[in-house]
């Protein structure tokens, strides 16, 4: 059996990425579902205000918030160690807003999903 090589895996975690971008733009929380692992998690700053916990309150606030066509998403880092990687992206104009987002994932079975998602609000 072969190993996937480093551009491999980062293809695939990109391709992993990508619905949760899409879901963005679409603003549609089922959209952005199939990037996460079920028991995911999201912390993060809104103002003073700890947003966190179960992926399903990112999928709510997607919902509510609406779609975000004019977003603009750079994934800035890729780290991959094994089963194992983190990813950085940078979005622009999510409806108005600017995140720096961190993503943990685990490849689980030969997939890789998203088991963690911190986030920076910029002011």
């Amino acid at each position: 059996m072969s190993h996937p090589t480093y551009v491999e895996e980062v293809n695939a975690i990109t391709g992993v990425l990508h619905h949760y971008i899409e879901g963005a733009r679409s603003g549609k929380g089922t959209a952005m579902k199939p990037a996460f692992h079920d028991a995911a998690t999201i912390y993060g700053y809104v103002g003073a205000d700890l947003f966190g916990g179960p992926i399903q309150g990112l999928f709510d606030w997607n919902d509510t918030n609406g779609p975000a066509k004019d977003i603009k998403t750079q994934i800035c880092s890729v780290d991959v160690v094994g089963t194992c990687a983190n990813v950085r992206v940078d979005s622009d104009n999510w409806t108005g807003h600017r995140f720096t987002d961190f993503f943990n994932l685990v490849k689980f079975d030969g997939q890789w999903q998203i088991v963690s998602k911190v986030f920076y609000l910029h002011p």
